[in-house]
């Protein structure tokens, strides 16, 4: 038996959904909470993965007559796949740059054509930068504001078993 990576429910056939770009090994009671992801059996398909909620038919705009003709990919794009995660320390990488090229924040905020508001908020951590600001502060103070890998962060989590360990289901309440 496994538990239920969402509710800790004991569970003797799990189904892998996704939710928010994670996949979670639920119970039936709690597949209506994501998208079912199906795993490739055979070869009978080119995809590794397809939806539920995906029909069989092309809707001419996609650019692919067929699921078979594409191959290349291993399975639909997730939204999360294209974002770039800020580091946690922005706020000090941003004062420290900025610091040490002897600009105050008016000069930044000017040469940058910002407000000052805008580079106090950031360098407090009041607020994360917008992409076209990010992409501005990186090419004037020569700093990276993006994690280097995903990678990385994945070997520090030390979830992932569904025996024993805390769930979702521990911290959330459900509506039913």
């Amino acid at each position: 038996m496994v538990q239920c990576e969402m509710c800790g429910a004991e569970t003797a056939s799990p189904k892998k959904i996704k939710v928010e770009g994670a996949e979670l090994d639920v119970c039936d009671n709690c597949v209506d909470f994501g998208t079912e992801v199906k795993t490739q059996q055979s070869s009978t398909t080119s995809t590794k993965y397809s939806t539920s909620s995906s029909s069989g038919k092309s809707s001419g705009s996609s650019g692919t007559s067929s699921p078979s003709s594409g191959g290349s990919r291993s399975r639909p794009s997730d939204m999360f796949d294209d974002m770039d995660e800020i580091v946690q320390d922005y706020d000090d990488r941003i004062r420290d740059a900025r610091e040490s090229s002897g600009l105050s924040q008016e000069d930044l905020a000017k040469e940058l054509n910002e407000k000052a508001s805008l580079i106090r908020k950031l360098e407090r951590g009041d607020m994360l930068p917008s992409d076209r600001v990010q992409k501005k502060l990186e090419k004037k103070l020569e700093i990276s504001l993006t994690a280097g890998s995903a990678g990385a962060d994945d070997e520090e989590w030390s979830g992932g078993s569904s025996t024993g360990g805390t769930t979702l289901g521990d911290v959330v309440k459900r509506k039913d």
